[in-house]
Protein backbone atom coordinates (compact mmCIF):
# COMPACT_ATOMS: atom_id res chain seq x y z
CA UNK A 1 0.00 0.00 0.00
CA UNK A 2 1.48 3.37 -1.02
CA UNK A 3 1.38 6.15 2.08
CA UNK A 4 0.00 9.61 1.18
CA UNK A 5 2.68 12.17 0.27
CA UNK A 6 2.78 14.70 3.11
CA UNK A 7 3.10 17.64 2.18
CA UNK A 8 4.21 20.10 5.62
CA UNK A 9 2.50 23.55 5.53
CA UNK A 10 3.28 26.48 7.66
CA UNK A 11 0.19 26.65 10.34
CA UNK A 12 0.52 30.67 10.88
CA UNK A 13 2.22 33.62 10.07
CA UNK A 14 3.52 35.18 6.92
CA UNK A 15 4.17 32.34 5.02
CA UNK A 16 0.87 30.29 5.92
CA UNK A 17 -1.28 31.86 3.74
CA UNK A 18 0.47 32.72 0.43
CA UNK A 19 1.68 28.76 0.39
CA UNK A 20 -2.09 27.48 0.74
CA UNK A 21 -3.01 29.81 -1.83
CA UNK A 22 -0.15 28.29 -3.62
CA UNK A 23 -1.00 25.10 -3.40
CA UNK A 24 -4.49 25.26 -4.17
CA UNK A 25 -3.40 26.81 -7.79
CA UNK A 26 -1.57 24.24 -8.00
CA UNK A 27 -4.25 21.63 -7.57
CA UNK A 28 -3.85 20.40 -4.08
CA UNK A 29 -7.33 20.49 -2.55
CA UNK A 30 -6.15 22.10 0.55
CA UNK A 31 -9.15 22.06 3.27
CA UNK A 32 -10.13 25.62 4.74
CA UNK A 33 -11.41 25.84 8.54
CA UNK A 34 -9.85 22.69 9.62
CA UNK A 35 -8.75 22.50 13.30
CA UNK A 36 -7.12 19.37 12.54
CA UNK A 37 -3.15 19.50 12.14
CA UNK A 38 -2.61 16.36 9.92
CA UNK A 39 -5.35 16.52 7.17
CA UNK A 40 -5.64 13.99 4.78
CA UNK A 41 -6.72 15.02 1.02
CA UNK A 42 -7.99 11.48 0.53
CA UNK A 43 -8.99 11.41 -3.76
CA UNK A 44 -5.64 12.66 -4.27
CA UNK A 45 -3.55 10.65 -2.25
CA UNK A 46 -1.56 13.51 0.32
CA UNK A 47 -1.95 14.48 3.62
CA UNK A 48 -1.64 18.01 4.64
CA UNK A 49 0.66 18.51 7.99
CA UNK A 50 0.18 21.92 9.24
CA UNK A 51 3.39 22.99 11.29
CA UNK A 52 5.05 25.58 12.70
CA UNK A 53 7.25 27.00 9.38
CA UNK A 54 10.49 26.75 12.07
CA UNK A 55 10.07 23.15 12.38
CA UNK A 56 10.02 21.97 8.45
CA UNK A 57 13.00 21.71 7.62
CA UNK A 58 13.10 19.24 11.04
CA UNK A 59 10.34 17.47 10.18
CA UNK A 60 11.68 16.74 6.07
CA UNK A 61 14.74 15.46 7.05
CA UNK A 62 13.57 13.29 9.39
CA UNK A 63 10.74 11.73 7.42
CA UNK A 64 7.74 12.79 8.94
CA UNK A 65 7.07 15.18 5.75
CA UNK A 66 8.14 14.28 2.38
CA UNK A 67 7.80 17.75 0.87
CA UNK A 68 6.91 21.36 2.62
CA UNK A 69 7.41 24.71 2.61
CA UNK A 70 9.89 27.31 5.02
CA UNK A 71 12.43 29.89 4.76
CA UNK A 72 15.69 29.96 3.80
CA UNK A 73 16.56 31.44 6.89
CA UNK A 74 14.58 28.43 8.58
CA UNK A 75 17.01 25.81 6.53
CA UNK A 76 20.09 27.27 6.98
CA UNK A 77 19.35 27.57 10.59
CA UNK A 78 18.27 24.43 11.23
CA UNK A 79 20.78 22.79 8.84
CA UNK A 80 20.34 21.43 4.69
CA UNK A 81 21.93 18.19 5.54
CA UNK A 82 19.56 15.74 3.55
CA UNK A 83 17.18 18.41 2.20
CA UNK A 84 16.94 19.57 -1.01
CA UNK A 85 15.47 22.82 -2.43
CA UNK A 86 13.02 22.63 -5.51
CA UNK A 87 11.58 26.02 -6.48
CA UNK A 88 12.15 29.41 -4.54
CA UNK A 89 8.35 30.42 -4.25
CA UNK A 90 9.23 34.43 -4.60
CA UNK A 91 7.21 35.44 -1.22
CA UNK A 92 7.70 35.73 1.98
CA UNK A 93 10.85 38.10 1.17
CA UNK A 94 12.58 39.15 3.97
CA UNK A 95 16.45 39.79 5.50
CA UNK A 96 18.55 38.55 8.40
CA UNK A 97 19.96 42.06 9.81
CA UNK A 98 21.77 43.08 12.56
CA UNK A 99 20.37 46.51 14.40
CA UNK A 100 21.82 48.50 17.60
CA UNK A 101 19.72 51.24 19.15
CA UNK A 102 19.94 54.58 17.74
CA UNK A 103 21.58 55.80 20.30
CA UNK A 104 24.35 53.19 20.43
CA UNK A 105 28.14 54.27 18.88
CA UNK A 106 28.05 51.28 16.69
CA UNK A 107 28.06 52.05 13.17
CA UNK A 108 29.07 49.16 11.39
CA UNK A 109 28.99 45.14 12.26
CA UNK A 110 32.74 45.31 11.92
CA UNK A 111 32.24 46.99 15.15
CA UNK A 112 30.59 44.75 17.29
CA UNK A 113 33.31 42.87 18.49
CA UNK A 114 32.55 42.26 22.62
CA UNK A 115 28.88 43.03 21.92
CA UNK A 116 26.17 40.81 22.97
CA UNK A 117 23.80 40.00 20.07
CA UNK A 118 20.34 38.61 20.70
CA UNK A 119 18.80 36.46 18.08
CA UNK A 120 16.12 33.54 17.47
CA UNK A 121 18.68 32.28 14.62
CA UNK A 122 21.54 31.40 16.54
CA UNK A 123 23.46 28.99 14.01
CA UNK A 124 23.19 31.49 11.36
CA UNK A 125 24.22 34.56 13.44
CA UNK A 126 27.35 32.47 14.75
CA UNK A 127 28.69 31.69 11.18
CA UNK A 128 28.51 34.75 10.37
CA UNK A 129 30.46 36.18 13.28
CA UNK A 130 32.83 33.77 12.40
CA UNK A 131 33.46 34.36 9.12
CA UNK A 132 33.80 37.82 9.49
CA UNK A 133 35.92 37.32 12.59
CA UNK A 134 33.60 39.03 15.01
CA UNK A 135 34.56 38.24 18.28
CA UNK A 136 30.99 39.09 19.73
CA UNK A 137 28.46 36.56 21.87
CA UNK A 138 25.10 35.19 20.96
CA UNK A 139 22.13 35.13 22.99
CA UNK A 140 19.59 33.17 22.03
CA UNK A 141 15.79 34.41 21.98
CA UNK A 142 12.68 32.88 20.56
CA UNK A 143 10.28 36.23 21.40
CA UNK A 144 10.59 39.83 21.60
CA UNK A 145 14.03 39.95 19.85
CA UNK A 146 14.05 43.85 19.26
CA UNK A 147 13.17 44.33 23.08
CA UNK A 148 16.28 43.00 24.16
CA UNK A 149 18.56 45.82 24.11
CA UNK A 150 15.90 47.84 25.94
CA UNK A 151 15.05 45.63 28.94
CA UNK A 152 19.73 44.91 28.86
CA UNK A 153 19.68 41.41 27.29
CA UNK A 154 21.72 42.32 24.43
CA UNK A 155 23.45 45.18 23.08
CA UNK A 156 22.10 44.56 19.32
CA UNK A 157 19.93 42.36 17.84
CA UNK A 158 19.59 39.93 14.71
CA UNK A 159 16.56 39.51 13.40
CA UNK A 160 14.39 39.18 10.29
CA UNK A 161 12.70 42.52 8.44
CA UNK A 162 10.91 42.99 5.62
CA UNK A 163 9.77 46.61 5.43
CA UNK A 164 12.56 47.75 8.54
CA UNK A 165 8.88 49.32 10.03
CA UNK A 166 9.73 47.22 13.38
CA UNK A 167 12.72 48.71 13.69
CA UNK A 168 12.29 52.25 13.67
CA UNK A 169 9.12 51.47 16.14
CA UNK A 170 11.57 49.96 18.56
CA UNK A 171 14.24 52.91 18.00
CA UNK A 172 16.46 50.42 16.05
CA UNK A 173 19.11 51.31 13.09
CA UNK A 174 20.08 48.45 10.72
CA UNK A 175 24.35 48.06 10.52
CA UNK A 176 24.94 45.20 8.51
CA UNK A 177 22.93 42.09 6.67
CA UNK A 178 23.84 38.79 7.22
CA UNK A 179 21.58 36.63 4.81
CA UNK A 180 18.40 36.92 2.21
CA UNK A 181 15.51 34.76 2.43
CA UNK A 182 12.35 33.74 0.54
CA UNK A 183 9.84 30.82 0.94
CA UNK A 184 11.25 27.97 -0.77
CA UNK A 185 9.43 24.37 -1.53
CA UNK A 186 11.77 21.83 0.64
CA UNK A 187 11.95 17.64 -0.01
CA UNK A 188 13.81 15.21 1.38
CA UNK A 189 16.72 13.76 -0.86
CA UNK A 190 15.78 10.51 -1.56
CA UNK A 191 17.78 7.30 -3.15
CA UNK A 192 14.88 6.42 -5.16
CA UNK A 193 12.94 9.99 -6.64
CA UNK A 194 9.31 9.85 -5.60
CA UNK A 195 7.25 10.48 -8.62
CA UNK A 196 4.52 12.52 -7.06
CA UNK A 197 7.24 14.75 -5.44
CA UNK A 198 8.31 15.65 -9.52
CA UNK A 199 4.25 15.76 -10.58
CA UNK A 200 4.03 18.44 -7.67
CA UNK A 201 6.80 20.47 -8.02
CA UNK A 202 6.33 20.52 -12.14
CA UNK A 203 2.63 22.09 -10.81
CA UNK A 204 3.96 24.36 -8.60
CA UNK A 205 6.60 25.91 -11.09
CA UNK A 206 3.79 26.50 -13.93
CA UNK A 207 1.75 28.38 -11.31
CA UNK A 208 4.53 30.52 -10.34
CA UNK A 209 5.30 31.24 -14.01
CA UNK A 210 1.83 31.81 -14.96
CA UNK A 211 1.26 34.65 -12.52
CA UNK A 212 3.07 37.46 -13.95
CA UNK A 213 1.89 36.70 -17.52
CA UNK A 214 -1.13 37.30 -19.48
CA UNK A 215 -2.99 35.95 -22.71
CA UNK A 216 -3.63 38.84 -25.31
CA UNK A 217 -5.60 37.99 -28.09
CA UNK A 218 -6.79 40.38 -30.52
CA UNK A 219 -7.80 40.90 -34.34
CA UNK A 220 -5.57 42.24 -36.73
CA UNK A 221 -5.90 43.84 -40.54
CA UNK A 222 -3.72 42.19 -42.70
CA UNK A 223 -2.28 45.41 -43.72
CA UNK A 224 -1.24 46.26 -40.01
CA UNK A 225 -0.41 42.62 -39.16
CA UNK A 226 3.91 43.33 -38.98
CA UNK A 227 3.91 46.47 -37.49
CA UNK A 228 1.25 44.92 -34.67
CA UNK A 229 3.51 41.83 -34.23
CA UNK A 230 6.23 43.95 -33.41
CA UNK A 231 4.80 45.74 -30.65
CA UNK A 232 4.37 42.71 -28.94
CA UNK A 233 7.09 41.56 -26.64
CA UNK A 234 5.65 37.99 -25.91
CA UNK A 235 6.97 34.79 -23.86
CA UNK A 236 7.59 33.49 -27.60
CA UNK A 237 6.39 34.20 -31.15
CA UNK A 238 3.01 35.36 -31.03
CA UNK A 239 0.90 32.75 -32.79
CA UNK A 240 -1.17 33.62 -36.38
CA UNK A 241 -4.51 32.10 -36.78
CA UNK A 242 -6.20 33.07 -39.69
CA UNK A 243 -10.01 34.53 -39.69
CA UNK A 244 -13.25 34.23 -41.59
CA UNK A 245 -12.46 37.46 -43.04
CA UNK A 246 -10.28 37.23 -46.15
CA UNK A 247 -8.47 40.47 -44.98
CA UNK A 248 -7.42 39.75 -40.89
CA UNK A 249 -6.13 37.49 -38.86
CA UNK A 250 -6.11 36.50 -34.94
CA UNK A 251 -3.12 37.21 -32.76
CA UNK A 252 -2.32 35.30 -29.74
CA UNK A 253 1.02 36.14 -27.13
CA UNK A 254 2.04 35.67 -24.03
CA UNK A 255 2.50 38.53 -22.33
CA UNK A 256 4.36 40.36 -18.87
CA UNK A 257 1.15 42.05 -17.06
CA UNK A 258 3.32 44.67 -16.15
CA UNK A 259 3.75 45.47 -20.14
CA UNK A 260 -0.19 45.95 -20.71
CA UNK A 261 -0.75 49.59 -19.96
CA UNK A 262 1.77 50.54 -22.26
CA UNK A 263 1.19 48.05 -25.19
CA UNK A 264 -2.95 48.13 -25.07
CA UNK A 265 -3.09 52.24 -26.52
CA UNK A 266 -0.62 51.32 -29.03
CA UNK A 267 -1.80 48.18 -30.23
CA UNK A 268 -4.95 50.02 -30.89
CA UNK A 269 -3.45 52.41 -32.78
CA UNK A 270 -1.77 50.35 -34.92
CA UNK A 271 -5.49 48.65 -36.25
CA UNK A 272 -5.85 46.01 -33.47
CA UNK A 273 -9.51 45.41 -32.11
CA UNK A 274 -10.87 43.24 -30.35
CA UNK A 275 -8.51 43.00 -27.84
CA UNK A 276 -8.84 40.21 -24.91
CA UNK A 277 -6.81 39.75 -22.04
CA UNK A 278 -7.05 36.70 -19.78
CA UNK A 279 -5.38 35.34 -16.35
CA UNK A 280 -3.28 32.14 -16.78
CA UNK A 281 -3.61 29.22 -14.29
CA UNK A 282 -0.25 27.44 -15.63
CA UNK A 283 2.59 27.64 -17.55
CA UNK A 284 5.46 25.68 -18.76
CA UNK A 285 7.51 27.85 -20.87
Amino acid sequence: MTLPLRIAVPSKGRLASPTTQLLRDAGIAVPGDDRRLLVPVEEQGIEILLARTDDIPTLIRDGAADIGVAGCNQLLEHGSDGIETLVELGFGACRLVLAVPNASTITSSALLSGSRIATSHPNVLAAYLEANAIAASVVTLSGSIELAPTIGAADAICDLVSTGETLRQNSLRMIGEVMRSQAVLLARVQTTPDPRIAVLQTAVESVLAARPKRYLMLNAPDAALDAIIALLPGLDAPTILPLARTDMHAVHAVVDAAELPRLLHPLKEAGASGLLVLPIEHLIP
